[in-house]
């Protein structure tokens, strides 16, 4: 930072360029975390630079996958707590990217907010670093915006992308699914980030209902707004190894839509999920929320993972070898449906 990079007219204009000189070196140090092989150079240029990692690979393909965190972004405002939003939104697009069967290289964020506060920046790059982490990518560029008078200045909004790489020829082929193969489930770690903005209206998150900080013993004595911000459960790593020994067929990141959107879109015409309803292990969140808004059941399997982060088909004759490997990586996995030959793509029974 230079210190004649000072404009007294800018500020006054309600930008001061100087907090957004603090916020890069306080973020430095949760940058550093997330290097890896490909890092060419430091935050702080105009642009990140990153060496492909092709060796071994035929036909290398480029994979990239972008989002937000949607209004979950406006409870962790008013919870004051921003060390975790950037892992969902690291998590929303290496989930995703992850479905084709790409390994995640690297990330960028954006930020904009209505004031530029270091610290509360630096909190917030920590938390997407952390995701990277996670996920094995490198954090290797990204932007805040101050914004006066485009929000209000407790107010900000994160966004990034993700790029990976496959060998063409390992590009998840959905082709090849049968009636007969195997749903399997990853447990999700709670509403991950999606279906926010119907929680808002349920739990009256706007207005900041008293209620949402009591402690509830069906959430385990953690808050409404505790078990609310949990982050969404990054796969990468359990799938990578999943991937290497098994014959995966599908992989549906379950998002905005739950089940009835997310899991057909793995699956090929003429084929379709029957999810066995009494298999699904839903979290108590869901309950809650279905209870205190009065949602039907059909609706919230529409909406939100309901428990379910993500699904995976493969053959029923390699069920037991897909479970041990998730599990010996962390997965409590397990079956909770099968493809059968059908025009509706998903049953729920």
């Amino acid at each position: 930072m230079s210190e004649k990079s000072y404009s007294a007219s800018y500020a006054a204009a309600g930008v001061d360029i100087t907090a957004g000189y603090r916020a890069v070196e306080l973020m430095k140090k949760h940058v550093k975390r997330t290097r890896n092989e490909g890092c060419l150079d430091d935050v702080g240029g105009f642009g990140g630079c990153f060496g492909l990692p092709v060796a071994g690979m035929e036909e290398p393909v480029l994979v990239s996958g972008t989002d937000g965190c949607g209004t979950k972004v406006k409870l962790a405002i008013l919870m004051d707590k921003h060390d975790t939003i950037g892992i969902d939104a690291v998590a929303m697009c290496v989930n995703d990217i992850i479905c084709v069967g790409a390994k995640p290289l690297f990330f960028l964020d954006y930020i904009a907010c209505g004031k530029n506060i270091p610290e509360k920046i630096a909190e917030i790059v920590g938390g997407v670093a952390e995701g990277c982490v996670q996920s094995g990518a490198a954090l290797i560029g990204g932007e805040t915006a101050e914004h006066p008078g485009m929000m209000p200045v407790e107010e900000y909004d994160l966004a990034g992308f993700a790029v990976g790489i496959v060998d063409k020829k390992k590009i998840l082929d959905n082709t090849k699914m049968a009636a007969g193969d195997a749903v399997i489930a990853l447990p999700s770690t709670g509403i991950h980030s999606n279906g926010f903005s119907l929680c808002r209206k349920v739990f009256d998150i706007d207005n900041n209902n008293p209620d949402l900080y009591v402690p509830k013993a069906e959430l385990g004595g953690k808050t409404t707004a505790e078990a609310l911000l949990t982050p969404t459960k990054i796969y990468v790593k359990p799938v990578l190894a999943l991937l290497e020994k098994v014959n995966v067929k599908g992989i549906s990141h379950i998002t905005g839509g739950g089940f009835y959107e997310n899991i057909p879109r793995s699956i090929p015409d003429g084929l379709g999920a029957v999810i066995d309803r009494s298999a699904v292990k839903v979290l108590p969140i869901f309950d809650l929320i279905a209870k205190t808004g009065n949602i039907p059941e059909r609706d919230m399997f529409n909406t939100y993972n309901m428990g379910v982060g993500m699904s995976i088909v493969v053959p029923a004759e390699e069920v037991e070898t897909a479970i041990s490997i998730l599990k010996e990586n962390g997965e409590d996995a397990y079956v909770i449906g099968k493809i059968v030959a059908s025009d509706d793509k998903i049953v729920i029974e």
